[in-house]
């Protein structure tokens, strides 16, 4: 059962973008190798059939013999014609002729290109990473691939969990190719770009783009896809959390503060800081980890005592903490505290025993 939050306030939903032109649509289709071999087959296919129809009507032959004709003309072997040609028939001939060795020849070089060529395998390492995206379930999108976005995504590995980048350069793509991460490049403020990244299929987002205008109109666009997303942002500055927060964000995170107040920390309690250092160990596979797990009515949890759970004995598991419905916290929890649904047991424990624990009984993430 997800926590109860307040409602938010009204705000205006994102503009709607002007479709792409039909030149744009037909450029981005035409931009594949194979597509473009594809084309060039159908235009000789239907120069064939061009050719047929026009001897037919020209020279008045059979269907038979106008395909044959159109045949070794296409194809230059020399045979004789099957009827006398006239002017009009001379000169439908030259231009099948001319035309025939330009769409042969374009057949030939996109054959080589899509067979040889560097684009046809960039073109083949897309579609697979297309592929990637459209088979996602229950991901989280991480829209910017900068210094924030690789440390959130080196994460999100090291814990297991699927995701996929949302870029508007195209300068990141041979890495993400390389590295064989699912994408998608394009400005993640746009309704379109956010559906091919599976948003309704997604379980979460983190709009971690340098800019703040840019985080705002992607967490709008975002919030009106898909209501229930848990989404946090990046701020760039505390004054403007509470701006994303308005705009539809369940959490803000300002790097610099937390970077600032991790370095005191590691000057005033480098002993604390050495373990929050063990515990979140960015990019690496963690032996130890925090975790939480949200009680569901049917829970084995809900009702029983921190004692009865046994967490510490069957798990090696610990509960730091519990989050009640209100979002208080109880710190330091009593082994005859009653656990109520709906609340959340904040862990702490071997990386493993926490993360199969939240994969049988958390029904959610608030």
């Amino acid at each position: 059962m997800p926590v109860h939050q307040p409602p938010r306030a009204a705000r205006p939903r994102p503009r709607t973008r002007a479709p792409a032109s039909r030149i744009e649509r037909a450029r981005k289709f035409l931009a594949e190798p194979v597509r473009q071999l594809q084309v060039s087959i159908a235009a000789f296919v239907a120069l064939v059939v061009v050719g047929t129809i026009g001897y037919v009507v020209i020279v008045h032959v059979s269907a038979l013999d106008a395909l044959y004709m159109t045949v070794i003309t296409l194809t230059t072997v020399g045979f004789r014609e099957v009827a006398p040609l006239g002017p009009g028939g001379k000169l439908f001939t030259i231009f099948i002729l001319v035309v025939g060795l330009i769409t042969a020849a374009w057949v030939a070089r996109n054959f080589v290109e899509a067979t040889l060529g560097e684009a046809f395998w960039l073109s083949v390492q897309r579609r697979r990473s297309h592929n990637m995206v459209e088979a996602l379930e229950g991901h989280y999108i991480v829209c910017g691939y900068g210094r924030l976005g690789r440390h959130i995504v080196r994460d999100l590995e090291a814990r297991g969990e699927p995701y996929v980048i949302v870029d508007w350069s195209a300068a990141v793509e041979p890495d993400l190719l390389a590295a064989r991460i699912p994408f998608v490049i394009g400005d993640a403020t746009h309704d379109d770009v956010l559906r091919s990244a599976g948003i309704e299929r997604a379980q979460g987002l983190v709009a971690a783009l340098d800019s703040d205008a840019g985080n705002v109109l992607a967490i709008l666009t975002a919030r009106d896809l898909k209501p229930d997303l848990q989404i946090v942002a990046r701020a760039n500055s505390e004054a403007l959390e509470g701006r994303l927060l308005r705009a539809g964000a369940d959490r803000v995170i300002t790097p610099h503060s937390i970077g600032g107040h991790r370095m005191a920390l590691a000057l005033l309690r480098p002993a604390v800081d050495d373990f929050f250092g063990r515990v979140f160990n960015l990019g690496v596979q963690p032996d130890v980890d925090v975790g939480q797990v949200t009680v569901a009515p049917a829970s084995p949890f809900a009702g029983q005592t921190v004692a009865a759970c046994d967490l510490r004995r069957v798990r090696n598991v610990s509960i730091l903490a519990i989050r009640k419905d209100d979002g208080s916290f109880d710190l330091n929890v009593e082994p005859e505290r009653v656990i109520a649904s709906g609340e959340t047991l904040i862990l702490l424990g071997p990386a493993e025993a926490i993360y199969d624990l939240e994969a049988l009984y958390s029904v959610g993430t608030t």
